[in-house]
Formats: C-alpha cells, sequence, structure tokens
C-alpha cells in the first residue's frame, strides 16, 4: 500500500506494479488526486479513516510512505502494534529526519562533520545567536514535516539571515544553520541493522529557475541519480559509515539519504531523510531490476541484493511547472494540457486531472515529473528533454539546465 497522491504515489505504484506486485494507494493529501489513479486501486482517507483494518482488508503486505508524517496519524500506533512493516525507520530511527539537532548531535557524537547551528525560540534569541556569530544561515523548522510553519529560507549573507529572522513564524522555534554554499549532493542507502547498501548518488535542483536563481521550492524542479553502489563519490563513507554503531543500536530498517555540501574537499552534512524522496525515489527503482524483492527484503528485516538493469547507469527527471510556481496565485484556472506524440519515457502525471470531457487540464501548480534513463547523463538528459518539450500548458516552465549544472558531485 502506497501512502501519498500525485507524481510520487503515481510512480511507485506503477513501477512496482510493473515489478509484479498488487498495489493500491491510499489518498492521505487533498491534491493530486487524479494520477494514482492510473496505476491501480485507490482509497481516500476521509473514506477510510482506519488504515489498519483497511490494510487487512486488501491484505497488504507492507506500506510504503511519501513522508515521515505517517508516524504522527492517529493510526499509526495501531499500524505499529498490528506489525505491519512500514518502509521507514521507527522510534529513534525516525528522529534522524524529524528532529534536526537530534542529527546535529549524532554527528557530534560520531566525529561527522556538521555546520554550526543552534535551536533559537524565539527572536531574541535567534538575533542574540546570529550577533555571537554572524555567519550567513539556512533558516528552517527543528521539526521536519510538510506542514512544518517554517520552510526552508536559504540566505546567503549575514544581512540576509537578519532580515528574514523578522518575518519568519517561531510557533516551534527555529533552526539556524550556518550556509556553506552550493557544492551539494546527496547519497541514498537502504540499511539493515548494521548492513549499509549503498544505491545511488544524487542531485535535486530545488531554486525555482534555471541557473540556480529564484527561491528554494518546497519540493524540487528536478534532479539526477547516479547508480553508485561502489560510493564512488564518498559520502557514504564519510557520512552513513560512521552511524553503523548507531544504526545497528536503534535497529534501523529502511532508507536514508544524506544531503551533504562539499568545503575545502571534505563533505558536511546538510540534512538526513529515511524515506525514498519524491524525485530521486522512482528513478532510483528504475535503474534496479528487482525493486520489488529489494524493497520487500529490507522491511522484512533482510538485506537486500540488488541487481541493475543493463544499459541504465543515470537517470535525469524534469518537471513541468505551471506560471507563477512555486507561489501560489489567488485564481488560477484549469487549463488544458496537451501532450505532443507518443513519449518514451516515464511521464507521470501530478497535479491533474480530467475535466467534464475527459480533457486533461491542471488541477495545480506541479503539472507533471518526466523521468529518463541511460548509459550516460548526456543520454538521459536529452531524452528527458525531448519528451518535456512535447508537453503544452499555458505559462508552463521547466528548467532546462537540469543535469548541466551542479554535477558531477560537490560542483558549484
Amino acid at each position: 500500500m502506497v501512502l501519498g497522491t500525485g507524481s510520487f504515489a503515481r510512480s511507485t505504484a506503477q513501477i512496482l506494479a510493473d515489478a509484479g506486485a498488487r498495489v493500491a494507494t491510499y489518498l492521505n493529501r487533498p491534491r493530486g488526486r487524479h494520477a494514482p489513479t492510473l496505476s491501480g486501486p485507490v482509497f481516500a482517507a476521509e473514506a477510510e479513516p482506519d488504515l489498519v483494518a483497511l490494510l487487512r482488508r486488501w491484505g497488504a503486505d507492507w506500506v510504503f510512505p511519501q513522508s515521515i508524517d505517517w508516524a504522527r496519524q492517529p493510526w499509526a500506533a495501531a499500524l505499529r502494534r498490528a506489525r505491519i512493516p512500514v518502509l521507514c525507520p521507527t522510534g529513534e530511527g525516525l528522529r534522524l529526519e524529524r528532529e534536526r539537532d537530534f542529527a546535529r548531535r549524532l554527528c557530534a557524537e560520531h566525529g561527522i562533520p556538521f555546520p554550526a547551528a543552534h535551536v533559537a525560540a524565539n527572536r531574541p534569541a535567534a538575533l542574540a545567536w546570529l550577533d555571537a556569530h554572524p555567519r550567513p544561515c539556512v533558516i528552517k523548522n527543528p521539526l521536519c514535516g510538510p506542514g512544518s510553519p517554517v520552510h526552508t529560507i536559504v540566505c546567503e549573507t549575514v544581512a540576509d539571515t537578519r532580515a528574514w529572522l523578522d518575518h519568519v513564524n517561531y510557533a516551534e522555534g527555529i533552526f539556524l544553520q550556518e550556509y556553506l554554499g552550493r557544492a551539494e549532493a546527496g547519497h541514498l542507502a537502504l540499511v539493515q541493522g548494521g548492513d549499509i547498501v549503498s544505491l545511488a548518488t544524487n542531485q535535486e535542483y530545488k531554486r525555482s529557475h534555471a541557473g540556480e536563481m529564484g527561491v528554494v521550492c518546497g519540493a524540487p524542479l528536478g534532479g539526477v541519480v547516479e547508480r553508485d553502489p561502489e560510493d564512488r563519490h564518498g559520502l557514504a563513507r564519510a557520512l552513513l559509515h560512521p552511524l553503523r554503531p548507531w544504526f545497528r543500536r536503534v535497529r534501523f530498517r529502511g532508507p536514508v539519504q544524506v544531503t551533504a555540501c562539499r568545503v575545502r574537499g571534505r563533505w558536511h552534512v546538510l540534512e538526513y531523510n529515511v524515506r525514498l524522496g519524491i524525485t530521486s525515489g522512482s528513478m532510483i527503482l528504475r535503474l534496479l531490476a528487482n525493486p520489488l524483492e529489494a524493497l520487500t527484503d529490507l522491511v522484512h528485516g533482510r538485506t537486500p541484493e540488488l541487481r541493475w538493469r543493463s544499459g541504465r547507469r543515470y537517470g535525469c527527471s524534469i518537471t513541468l511547472a505551471a506560471h507563477g510556481y512555486p507561489h501560489r496565485p489567488a485564481r488560477q484556472p484549469a487549463l488544458p494540457v496537451i501532450a505532443e506524440g507518443n513519449f518514451d519515457c516515464d511521464v507521470w502525471w501530478n497535479d491533474v486531472a480530467p475535466d467534464r470531457q475527459g480533457r486533461l487540464v491542471t488541477a495545480g501548480q506541479r503539472i507533471a515529473d518526466v523521468a529518463a534513463y541511460g548509459p550516460t547523463l548526456a543520454a538521459a538528459r536529452e531524452r528527458a528533454l525531448k519528451n518535456i518539450r512535447q508537453i503544452r500548458v499555458l505559462g508552463g516552465f521547466y528548467r532546462p539546465d537540469i543535469g548541466a549544472v551542479l554535477w558531477p558531485p560537490g560542483a558549484v
């Protein structure tokens, strides 16, 4: 059972179905509900408030969540008692993503580089720390989740940081993290106790416009993944392997992604996630020859053995967004979405829906994710660009530089 909506649920359900799974989707968000219907049965959360009863009725073997917020739902305790596996760690393992300062302290305990950071309860406390440590900061919510009162604000100067501190929501406090630059990259692995199985190194393009201009969006405008079980770029060795004793102690079981920045030749942790992400997750599953087997082994406590598809080393995903994204207009009409010709890569519809005549129209601002694969990044990127050009919507845009900048890992 996939928990989610939009292109995440659509792609995840379809890829696992293609691998032989019987898949359904639990629609736990109000937007992006049409796309998952293209991959199999769906159940609306408001019509099925008891997820555990639904899972038993459906006969679900395990659960694939879109975000860590599943652990805060009314049915979460019952789900744990039912012993239905979830593709996500629980207990202390979940804190690695949920609590930003917990991750900072854990890195300090294990000798992992982490930027200077501080949790401030209010504006005076934040300004006092900034006065004592004058440096540009990324402003985050201390607790990670899609409903957080503060979404990431990247400030590249002290003056920018100070200005934003007058305008953020301090309901849960704020997490100030030293800004280290733009030489970012990520690495994803599957963890079963002390076993760390590297999957891929990735890049997420979080800014709204080409050339790394514009604001940081709530979800990336595209991404690149490189099949990397050998950890060619060293992120797992530097930032995941030192956590092996902790992984083993908390019986960590699930995916983990580290996002990091390279400073003077050394990787520094920016954050950890404990789920397969919206942009990179589906591409990694498409690179695998045995995605269903690998994930099923993991959730049932077995260290997965990965098999890779021939001719696919890279994936490139580009998002088609509506005019004005990520800023939401007061009113937005349902605009026709026109697909010209046949696609020869993955096109995962997102905020779209059929109108009364059955024609596809926009139903939000993230229209589609177009993902292609190849033996080289250039081949994957070229195919993704060719296919996204076949989709037309008034005012729609995409970043044509996905895969052409911020790669290789650590490049600016």
